[in-house]
């Protein structure tokens, strides 16, 4: 059964500088520790990823997933679903940026179902230390960035 989690975190830049760091997938592995290759197999016409291909360090191993980006949203949110992985059912999630005085207040929800079987509250740690950490290593890249 997929577990559901979400996190908020607030980030001292504004809603443009923090869409822009978390859209550009393709620096993830400077400063997501995790996330060791992408590939972005496809775009939009204004360049945004569509469809990306991660491998990262899961469940002290190696993972691959293609996730498919939804900007339909933006700038608000965008959004992602798992189209297919090695050790995953689901994988599917969103960011939200929202103005919070002269920063953002960022939220992410995330859905993950790994395929090989886990206790539910094995599952629930996992989703949590996912975004707790995707989010905190946004901020020190987002703020790093902006100062």
């Amino acid at each position: 059964m997929p577990e559901t989690a979400t996190e908020r975190i607030y980030i001292d830049a504004p809603p443009s500088r923090c869409l822009e760091v978390a859209l550009d997938v393709e620096a993830y592995p400077r400063w997501a520790r995790d996330v060791k290759q992408v590939t972005v197999r496809a775009r939009d016409d204004a360049g945004r990823p569509l469809e990306v291909e991660f491998r990262a360090a899961a469940l002290g191993r190696s993972t691959r997933y293609v996730l498919a980006y939804d900007h339909a949203d933006l700038p608000e949110r965008f959004a992602w679903r798992l189209v297919e992985s090695d050790m995953l059912r689901s994988l599917d999630g969103s960011y939200r940026f929202e103005p919070d005085g002269a920063g953002t207040r960022v939220t992410y929800d995330l859905t993950v179902d790994p395929k090989i079987p886990l206790p539910g509250l094995i599952k629930r740690r996992a989703a949590g230390l996912i975004i707790g950490t995707a989010l905190r290593e946004l901020k020190k890249e987002v703020e790093r960035g902006d100062a």
